[in-house]
């Protein structure tokens, strides 16, 4: 699990990485300055939870279900959040005006963040994350 964890947070992250050269050096000037906002919270908000998977590789040694739970609810809430916000910034520069259903589907990750952050608090005060129940 701790190999999975970290493999998902470094591809995670790399296209972190990537997305913010490209709002910086290749989406600016072509996405209105409201829609260059939403690209960077997109590219913040990844890169926050990429620090949160790779926080929670640490954990893993306790194999429990909630951080299994904690693993899926994060990264699919980079996935959702992230990606809906992605692609939402550049729906006008592409002329997918079409992407408008997008739009609930960003607090759906935002959901699941929470949940992640709930959870991981959850498995702490369970003790699961302290050895010898410390």
């Amino acid at each position: 699990m701790k190999r999975r964890i970290i493999i998902t947070a470094s591809v995670l992250g790399a296209l972190a990485v990537i997305a913010g050269a490209f709002g910086a050096h290749g989406l600016e000037g072509t996405l209105s300055p409201k829609n260059m906002e939403v690209w960077h919270t997109a590219v913040q908000y990844q890169f926050y939870h990429v620090f949160a998977l790779l926080y929670l590789s640490t954990a893993t040694r306790y194999k429990t279900r909630l951080i299994n739970n904690c693993y899926y609810l994060f990264t699919f809430g980079i996935l959702f959040f992230c990606g809906s916000l992605y692609l939402l910034a550049c729906r006008d520069a592409l002329g997918w005006t079409w992407l408008t259903f997008l739009g609930p589907v960003t607090p759906v990750g935002g959901l699941l963040f929470i949940g992640a952050w709930i959870t991981l608090a959850v498995a702490a005060f369970s003790d699961k994350l302290s050895p010898a129940n410390s």
